[in-house]
Order: structure tokens, then C-alpha cells, then sequence
């Protein structure tokens, strides 16, 4: 664990897990973008809502080398806040929750209605007192643009994202419809509202290997994302290994971030599919044969630990005891 700050100083970078903040140096390998909960009427009758399953996903995970995820379900999608601290202590693997929320399309209009007049207030809430009642706090903002644009509600909600961003220092992560968009959502976030640009983590890039898009983002000073492996109705894997020499080549290595982005319960390794293990399985074997052994382990230790710690605000916080049910 780490505290606020020392003796009156300047406050140390830290990652807000469910069970506290930690030092960045004690993240350990990490699945940067995953998902142990999710729910959407956009994917019925695949769930992510089973515990047991979650628990059984993380020691597989934990199996293989795994020691952090990154849980990127943002409000009212089913996030577990509840369950999550007890997942952390007893797998032994770091958890990181999100606030933020998604496209238009994952919610009822109630729900929208009752969050959108004060959605930066319910992030920098949810970032620094807990979600809902739970007590377990989100350590990282979850936004989404549209495919190839930013419709209005992506534009109001990546406002708000950027103010909490300001209020808190917390990472923006962004999911990019197809990996389409990215250079808009830099123009906005960083161009328009000020968000640095090391405190966006562009997501699922891996699904248009545009190399000039990649560069150019990579160039600006963002994090890439390049999340959902083994996704065959992307067709995109073959080129992933020539992207990321691309930018490994051209000085961008740091700015690379891996992850799995398990999203229906199908894709679960505890039920058949690839899950979290496969991207400390056969993807980094994989990419290990292309890049190299010490570049990837980068990608997946020294990376997130800088893209996800934040200077977060001073304030007193409760230790994690019990969870309550959440709220959304």
C-alpha cells in the first residue's frame, strides 16, 4: 500500500485498486482491459454475472503469470463492486474498477435520464468515495466514441470525463468502435478540453491496424490499447506483431498496453473460450517470437504500471471491509 503523500510533499503516484492504492511497482504483469462483470442488452444471454465464474477466470489467469487486471465496466453494466475485494484477496490478483459509461446503446433511457446532468460528479464520486454503497472506489474513467465519429452523447460523456479527469489525475480509457476514431477522440479530449495526453488509453486499435493512425496517436503522447485477442472476427491478429514493431521501431514501445477484453460469457476460458489466460499463453508466446521477450514483458509491466497511476487527491478513505450490493 501506499499513502496520499509523505510527510507533507508532494503525493506519489499510485494505482487505485479495489483493495487501496498500491505503488506502481507493485502492479506485476497485467491484463490491461478486461472484464470479470458486464452486463448489456446489446449481448443478452451472455453475462458476465457469475462470481464463481469470475473467481474461477482469475486463478486460471493467476496460473499463468498473471497478476493485475484491469476491470474496464463502467456504470450501470453490471460492474460487481461488491464482489471485487473479496475476488482481489482471495486470488491474489490486483483489481482495478472503472467509472465512466458507454454508449448510448448499453442503457435504458431512465437510466441515462437520471446520470447525465451530473455525470463528472458521479465519476470524481465514484473515483474517490466508492461506488454506490460498496465502498470499493474505480481507479480508472470508461468512455466510448461511435464507429468512425463521436455522436452527442459520446461528446457529453467524454466531457464529463475530461473534468473528472482534472479533478482527480485519474487515466481515460476509451473505447474505440473498431479501433475507428482515434485521432477525433485526441482532437477532443486533449485538443478541445485539455485532458494530457498520457492520460488517455486508447482502446481495441488492435481492429484497424491503420499504422499512420497508430503512429500519429502514439506521437501525441497517448496510450495504445491493443485489446481482444484471438478475436477471429476481426481477422486482425496476423497484423498485430507488425504494428506494434512499427511503433516499437519508430520509439513508441512505451506507449503499447496489452489486454484480453473478455466480453461474453462464452469467451470465458472456464467455458471453452480464450479468456484471460490466452493473452499470457499463446498471444505473448506469439508476439514474444516476433518482438522479443524483454519488449513485451514492457508491454505488460512497465507500461501500465505508468499509464494507469495517478497523483490522486488527498483525501481520507476507509480501508475495504464487507461489500454491500451495488447500486448500478
Amino acid at each position: 500500500m501506499v499513502s496520499p503523500s509523505t510527510a507533507g510533499g508532494p503525493a506519489a503516484p499510485a494505482i487505485r485498486t479495489v483493495l487501496g492504492d498500491i505503488s506502481p511497482a507493485d502492479l506485476g504483469i497485467c491484463d490491461a482491459h478486461d472484464h470479470l462483470f458486464l452486463r448489456s442488452p446489446q449481448l443478452p444471454g451472455q453475462e458476465l454475472d457469475d462470481a464463481g465464474a469470475a473467481a474461477a477466470e482469475l486463478s486460471a489467469f493467476r496460473a499463468v503469470g498473471g497478476a493485475a487486471v484491469i476491470q474496464w465496466t463502467p456504470y450501470g453494466m453490471g460492474r460487481g463492486a461488491a464482489e471485487l475485494p473479496r475476488l482481489a484477496r482471495e486470488s491474489g490478483v490486483r483489481i482495478v474498477a472503472a467509472t465512466g459509461l458507454h454508449q448510448a446503446a448499453h442503457y435504458t433511457p431512465e437510466v441515462l435520464d437520471r446520470v447525465r446532468a451530473d455525470l463528472a460528479g458521479l465519476f470524481v464520486s465514484e473515483l474517490t468515495d466508492g461506488i454506490g454503497g460498496t465502498g470499493t472506489r474505480a481507479g480508472m474513467i470508461k468512455v466510448a466514441g461511435g464507429f468512425h465519429g463521436l455522436d452527442r452523447h459520446a461528446r457529453h460523456t467524454m466531457a464529463a470525463a475530461a473534468e473528472a479527469q482534472r479533478a482527480t489525475g485519474a487515466v481515460i480509457g476509451v473505447h474505440l468502435e473498431l479501433g475507428t476514431g482515434a485521432l477525433d477522440v485526441l482532437d477532443l479530449l486533449c485538443g478541445e478540453w485539455g485532458v494530457p495526453p498520457d492520460r488517455v488509453i486508447l482502446g481495441h486499435l488492435n481492429r484497424s491496424p491503420d499504422l499512420v493512425v497508430h503512429r500519429k496517436a502514439a506521437e501525441a503522447g497517448a496510450y495504445l490499447a491493443f485489446d481482444g485477442p484471438s478475436r477471429v472476427h476481426h481477422a486482425t491478429d496476423w497484423r498485430l506483431p507488425d504494428a506494434l514493431a512499427a511503433l516499437a521501431d519508430a520509439g513508441h514501445g512505451e506507449r503499447i498496453l496489452l489486454g484480453g477484453d473478455t466480453t461474453t460469457a462464452g469467451a470465458r476460458s472456464v467455458n471453452g473460450g480464450p479468456g484471460m489466460p490466452y493473452l499470457l499463453r499463446r498471444h505473448r508466446e506469439r508476439l514474444e517470437l516476433a518482438l522479443g521477450a524483454d519488449l513485451v514483458t514492457r508491454f505488460l509491466t512497465a507500461n501500465p504500471a505508468r499509464a494507469f497511476a495517478a497523483v490522486w487527491p488527498r483525501a481520507p478513505y476507509a480501508d475495504q471491509g464487507p461489500g454491500r450490493a451495488p447500486t448500478a
